[in-house]
């Protein structure tokens, strides 16, 4: 993994159409020097996963503002478990209740940033995760 670059799908999935902070995530992870995919507004489930083994990517981030953050967090884990593509790392931010980051983990997700949690501590434990994975 030293020598290749870790690739990472950013996703707006349903019908939120803010998409600012994806947009800052996503040139933060290229700044950081991550292959990244932005696949753009209003993405279903399966065509963010469908992007995800297209492009032999390490990890989905998702963009949730909408409050259906649970239902498309549990549909692409579950989908990239039928796909046997369990090893992609699965995380999100947005406007997400504290209270509902304890269902999220127990669904697979690896970590959620909320509002103004700092670029670079989402691109450090990114790069822990896909380090752990490759393990």
């Amino acid at each position: 993994m030293a020598d290749r670059k870790i690739r990472v799908v950013v996703a707006k999935p349903g019908l939120d159409g803010h998409d600012r902070g994806a947009k800052v995530i996503a040139r933060a992870f290229r700044d950081a020097g991550m292959e990244v995919i932005y696949t753009g507004l209003r993405q279903t489930p399966e065509q963010i996963v469908e992007t995800a083994i297209q492009e032999d990517a390490d990890a989905i981030g998702l963009s949730v503002l909408s409050g259906a953050h649970e239902h498309y967090f549990k549909a692409i884990v579950e989908l990239l478990n039928e796909k046997k593509a369990s090893d992609v790392i699965v995380f999100g931010g947005g406007v997400i209740p504290e209270a509902d980051m304890p269902r999220l983990i127990e669904i697979g997700v690896g970590a959620i940033f909320g509002p103004g949690t700092p670029t670079t501590d989402c691109i450090d434990w990114l790069k822990k995760a896909v380090e752990k994975k490759s393990a």
